[in-house]
Parts: structure tokens; sequence; C-alpha cells
């Protein structure tokens, strides 16, 4: 223990992962005011779900003091952050698996659903990038249509649960549709499915609600696995780290998978990703910043003559089908990067919420 805190206090982290930040020229580098930055970027990248205010101020002073450590090993400063993650979620440090970004965690998943040839079941439309390799590993990807409202139809997704049914893959909030299920219900439908198949839910997105995580069903149920990600609330895309928090025997069974159990996470980032944890003042103002521009964009879009859907996330589907110009023409002509049309009935595209300036700007490109 003597020496996990004296290698952690090399790099300023001593004691974060049990709450606590004791080095004043670690702690207080910013001040109590701070405010979050409104870069002025080129181009405008509205594509990928990015926080757009970069990594916390303490995350970027961990990144700083971390690099001179990058020669070494983290084995403790991974043990410091799983401990932190645990904690966090109300679970034990045998419940969580890091990954290089909850990719890696989607990835190693779809690896373990397949170990038994079958299939897996998701919404149609939801984040499925991860799925690609599904066909080759020999595992059937099955889509079952969302409601009219771009929810998760999870009655329809419980019925589609045949013998073959490996993995159900649920986005909650669901991206790109920013929907979230109803927690009851959800629930609900997680004791019914995992009596037949791993149940794997995506938070993501869950840090931009209100909406408590699912993390506590997994200390009984071996079947579900939750990912989290440090990529959009916190700031960390390109850091790249995510977890998974599942049953402790489950966590076993998963890190098979991997040929180093935590080390795809580097220690810049295992640090960026522990100081976060510690900064809550920035994290409510991202928080409250998003829901700030994400009215006044929903509001614009609106006054537009363009349908939204009610968005829990930091991101905004809508429809272009009122919209009598080439959308993705004038994004090209402002510098500004949106994504793609993901449902042609309707003209569905999604839009990343960024700062103030830049949805204004994005706003005054569509007129």
């Amino acid at each position: 223990m003597n020496n996990r805190r004296n290698w952690l206090k090399q790099i300023g982290l001593g004691t974060i992962g049990l709450g606590f930040i004791p080095f004043e020229t670690f702690a207080n580098p910013f001040a109590e005011d701070y405010i979050l930055p409104d870069f002025d970027n080129s181009p405008i990248l509205l594509r990928s779900n990015e926080n757009p205010y970069g990594p916390s101020p303490l995350a970027r002073a961990a990144m700083e003091k971390s690099v001179n450590n990058s020669n070494r090993y983290g084995w403790d400063l991974w043990s410091e952050l799983i401990s932190a993650i645990a904690k966090k979620n109300n679970v034990s440090d045998n419940n969580i698996l890091l990954g290089a970004g909850s990719t890696e965690i989607l990835d190693v998943v779809l690896q373990y659903s397949a170990l038994q040839k079958g299939n897996f079941i998701m919404a149609e439309t939801s984040y499925d990038y991860w799925t690609a390799s599904s066909e080759k590993l020999g595992i059937k990807k099955i889509t079952v249509p969302l409601t009219q409202d771009r929810k998760h139809d999870l009655t329809a997704m419980l019925k589609a649960i045949d013998s073959d049914t490996k993995m159900v893959y649920i986005c909650n909030p669901n991206n790109p549709t920013g929907t979230i299920c109803d927690r009851e219900k959800l629930v609900s439908f997680i004791n019914e499915a995992t009596k037949k198949a791993i149940v794997f839910v995506d938070e993501a997105y869950i840090n931009f609600t209100k909406e408590e995580s699912l993390s506590n069903l997994v200390i009984e149920n071996k079947n579900l696995i939750i990912t989290k990600t440090f990529s959009k609330l916190y700031g960390l895309a390109g850091a790249r780290v995510g977890y998974a928090i599942a049953h402790s025997e489950t966590i076993e069974q998963l890190s098979i998978l991997k040929s180093s159990t935590n080390m795809s996470v580097s220690v810049v980032s295992a640090s960026a990703a522990l100081a976060s944890l510690n900064d809550e003042k920035f994290i409510q103002q991202v928080y409250s910043s998003n829901n700030e521009v994400k009215k006044y964009t929903i509001d614009q879009l609106t006054q537009l003559n363009l349908t939204c859907i009610a968005s829990h996330s930091n991101f905004i589907y809508f429809s272009l089908e009122n919209y009598k110009k080439d959308y993705f023409k004038q994004l090209e002509n402002h510098n500004i990067s949106g994504t793609k049309i993901y449902e042609e009935n309707g003209k569905w595209t999604r839009i990343t919420i960024g700062t103030m300036r830049e949805m204004q700007l994005f706003i005054a490109a569509l007129k």
C-alpha cells in the first residue's frame, strides 16, 4: 500500500481514489469561479457526441504530471482507478473491468457472447458500429424496430429472444435517438431476459440524466453487463477510458478474453480519469451547460419547423423532412461537421450539442 501511495504521489494523484485531493499544487491551479471554455474551433465538430469543453481542469493537470511516469506500468494506478470507479457505482472492485473506451468493452462482450454460436438482439436504430465483426465471429445480429416515439420496444425485444439468443444489447439513453427506457420497465425486462441470455446495457450517456445506473443489479445477476465511459460527460473521448460493471464471476470470464486485463488504459489516461471523478464542479457545469444549450437548439430547430425527439443526452435527433435546403451542403459551406441520415423515412439525423457559440453558428448555417 505504501508503494502504491508513493507512486501515485509522484504523479500528483495520491489518495484521489479515496476521495481526497491533498496536494495544493495539484488541486488549486484553477480559480473557484472556473468558467467552461468556449473555443473558437474550425471546423466545428458536431458529429461524435464529444464534450466540447475538453477534459476537466483537474484531469488536465493530472495528465501533465503523469507523462513523466509513462515509462512505467501503472499497476497501482489501475487498481486505484478501479477502486474509485467501484465506489462511484456502489459495487466492489471485482465488479469492474477497464477498457480503452467503452468500445473495447463492447468488443469483448461480443466475443464473449460468440463463444457459443447463435444470435444477439438489438434495436434498430441504435449504436451499432461495434457489431460489424459479429458475422465473422459466428453470431447473427437480429434487429427489433424502435417504437413510433423512437424508444426501445422492450416487449418486442423480449419476444424476439429464442433458444439461440446469447445476448441482448440496449443503449440507454439510446444513440442516436436520445430516448431513454422507463426504469421500472427496463428492470422488469432485465429480470426476464437474463433468464435466457446476457443483457448488455450501454450507459455511455446516463450521466446526462438524473436516472440512476443499473449497476446495483449486477451483484446478484450474472447475466447483466453494464458499460460506462469517460468519453462523454468527462470529456476524455481521445484518452480512451471505459469500463464494464458485472458480477464478479462474469468479470473473470470477460478478463480471459483480454491479453492484459486492464493494461489497455494508459497511465496518462488513467490519471485523467481518476482526477475527473473528483472534479464535481466541472461535471456540474458541463451538465448544466449541456441542458441550457440543448434547450436553445431544440427551440431553434422547432422554429425552423423541424421535428425533434426529446433528448436525454448530449445530442439531438431531428427530422429534415421539412427542410427545403441541402442540409449537409449548408453544414459544409459553414465548416461544420455533422453526421448522416440514420432513417431515410423522415430523413432523421443527429447533431451533437456543442458550446452555445457553436450551436448559434449551427442554427445560423441552417437559416
